[in-house]
């Protein structure tokens, strides 16, 4: 299965007469979106704000990050299930309008939605203060259900990452680069001597607003299944999530998945990297049993010798994470795993709420108790009060002057187990 990603980059963004793309140029129409989101009667209105990159703006509560993207050539259109038909995805050509993202803003949950500062410290720990941002600010019907209200909001941002990455059609711009792996038959015996890996892709399923769809379906409905890589990048998982900012796998960051783009660029050269296996990630004993034996059994029936095992979330999803990974070690597969810690605000409690021995290689993006303060913005798009009540936040976070202390928790990407983030390490 061939893809061919035509990424043009977004150094501006503006309003304009019409929405359009050009020389490096965003220019949105606020009512051209408006006008097409109100048609679902599910919400009462809709504000469309535009944040750049180093503006003293601070969004607030954000939902979902989606990247706007849209299919130019070959079979079904991206975000299969939502926007376009259940078709597979994942072959042909897909415009990207990199630097550019759809952030949903609404107080869906409230706790367990997250902030975006553009400017200052916040900045420096989510990677959406670097992207020029259409941000969503969506409000329901009187006594819509909450579930109805994030399904809403969630195809809000499908639809608008559709229509704007739609709008730079027909463009020359950008660069093109192709993402290729061979049918299993002949992966099997590709790169002699090169270890066989795979990517375990734990999603996040645990029902009650935590969950991710797959081709349209909630992921806690299927069993653990194979999946073609390009088929990520083509929008085949979007968040449905209203789950701790930090480590939300959001829609963009699937889209752009770095493990994905990692073990493509050491294909055929430290590894054989054969696919993507996806699993969820359950409430009940049984199910977590039957997830992890089932997401296993797939990885030894390609046969391969390492497993990279990505988390979403923390608590129990920890289990599933842990049992993955020593039913793995225990078949004879390698793994390493790539989680975040909630080590308290001194970094001293126990990281995970599960361990095991054979877990002896693991990556961490940081531990989402430690605290920042966020200066005063001088704008703020949405509610800043659900500062008091969201993850990592506590009452009194919002302060006087609009500054807010938080743990990093509650900052939109900022400990991505999928290490979509700003944090990183070095070696001393």
């Amino acid at each position: 299965m061939e893809l061919k990603i035509q990424k043009v980059s977004v150094k501006a963004l503006s309003e304009g007469d019409k929405t359009t793309f050009d020389a490096g140029t965003l220019k949105v129409n606020r009512q051209e979106i408006v006008d097409m989101l109100m048609k679902d009667q599910r919400f009462s209105s809709v504000r469309v704000e535009l944040a750049r990159p180093g503006d003293s703006t601070r969004i607030i509560p954000v939902k979902d990050v989606v990247e706007p993207r849209c299919k130019v050539e070959g079979p079904g259109e991206v975000f299969p299930g939502f926007i376009g038909d259940v078709e597979t995805v994942g072959q042909g050509t897909t415009l990207v309008l990199g630097g550019a993202a759809v952030v949903t803003c609404g107080k869906i949950v409230g706790f367990q939605e997250g902030i975006i500062d553009m400017s200052g410290p916040g900045a420096d720990y989510t990677p959406f203060s670097k992207t020029f941002n259409v941000v969503l600010v969506v409000e329901p019907v009187e006594g819509l259900e909450k579930h109805d209200y994030e399904s809403a909001c969630r195809l809000a941002g499908l639809k608008v990452a559709h229509f704007l990455a739609s709008a730079a059609k027909g463009t020359s711009e950008g660069e093109v680069e192709t993402y290729e792996l061979p049918d299993l038959a002949r992966a099997m015996t590709s790169f002699p001597g090169l270890p066989k890996v795979a990517y375990l892709y734990m999603l996040q399923s645990q029902g009650l607003l935590h969950d991710t769809y797959v081709y349209g379906v909630d992921a806690k409905r299927i069993i653990p299944t194979l999946i073609h890589p390009n088929e990520v990048m083509d929008g085949a998982i979007v968040s449905g999530n209203c789950v701790s900012a930090c480590d939300k796998n959001s829609t963009y960051s699937h889209q752009n998945n770095p493990i994905i783009d990692h073990m493509y660029r050491k294909h055929g050269k430290d590894f054989n990297f054969v696919g993507c296996i996806i699993t969820n990630e359950n409430t009940t004993l049984a199910d977590k049993k039957r997830s992890s034996s089932y997401a296993v059994k797939l990885a030894k029936m390609l046969g391969v010798e390492g497993v990279i095992i990505s988390e979403e979330g923390f608590g129990n999803p920890d289990t599933d994470l842990i049992m993955n990974c020593r039913k793995a070690e225990q078949a004879g597969i390698k793994t390493v795993l790539v989680t975040d810690e909630y080590a308290g605000r001194d970094g001293a409690s126990q990281s995970l709420a599960d361990a095991c021995p054979e877990a002896d290689a693991v990556v961490t993006a940081a531990n989402a108790n430690e605290t920042v303060v966020l200066p005063r913005m001088e704008r703020v798009i949405g509610l800043p009060d659900t500062a008091n009540v969201i993850a990592g936040g506590f009452e009194g976070s919002l302060r006087e002057d609009g500054s807010i202390e938080v743990e990093i928790q509650a900052i939109t990407g900022a400990t991505s187990e999928l290490g979509f983030s700003r944090i990183g390490a070095y070696t001393i």
